[in-house]
């Protein structure tokens, strides 16, 4: 796809506070991909979803479903579509907290427009870290505009920290790790 390969992307997975959450007694990508397959059932429902939007956006189908998991456990932590003590919204969390993200819920939260909303703020974050970071590969633009997803662009300085100011401190290594699962055993 246009933004680089999710499966080339280097990923050291879930922190073990991300793991814990799970009751996981292990961390990195064995950890994401276990929590990825506990998603796998939920994720079901909206593959067909997950698959237009991607091929709409060019991006990864698989990494919407990664960015899914992570989020909202494919609608599983969410109370009425909303998460983060109200602060975000939809399987993707939209953050609609005007001192974070301040964005507009857009359509319900498994909707296809809220899909649709959540994968143009992650476009925007990847060719915002493309302009900021151009000497980065693909791969390392995709994993920056991850991040930024979680964090936005001004929190990511350089590749080798591209994590430290993220959830968990692990969030794009986590979401490529799960990303990665979902493309090898999703059918995203």
């Amino acid at each position: 796809m246009g933004y680089g390969n999710i499966m080339r992307v280097q990923t050291t997975g879930a922190s073990a506070q991300t793991a814990r959450q799970d009751g996981l007694q292990y961390s990195g990508v064995n950890a994401s991909h276990t929590m990825a397959d506990t998603d796998a059932g939920r994720m079901e429902k909206y593959r067909s979803m997950i698959n237009r939007v991607g091929a709409k956006y060019g991006i990864a189908p698989a990494l919407i479903a990664g960015i899914i998991s992570r989020e909202s456990r494919a609608g599983n932590a969410l109370e009425a579509g909303w998460g983060d003590h109200g602060n975000a919204w939809g399987l993707m969390q939209v953050d609609v907290n005007p001192n974070g993200g301040g964005h507009t819920a857009r359509g319900g939260w498994d909707s296809e427009e809220h899909l649709c909303q959540g994968t143009e703020i992650l476009v925007h974050f990847i060719k915002r870290i493309r302009n900021k970071f151009s000497n980065w590969s693909a791969e390392e633009q995709l994993k920056g505009g991850i991040a930024a997803y979680n964090m936005g662009d001004g929190n990511v300085h350089s590749y080798g920290g591209v994590d430290e100011n993220t959830t968990g401190r692990d969030y794009s290594s986590d979401v490529v790790a799960r990303a990665q699962w979902y493309k090898n055993n999703g059918g995203f």
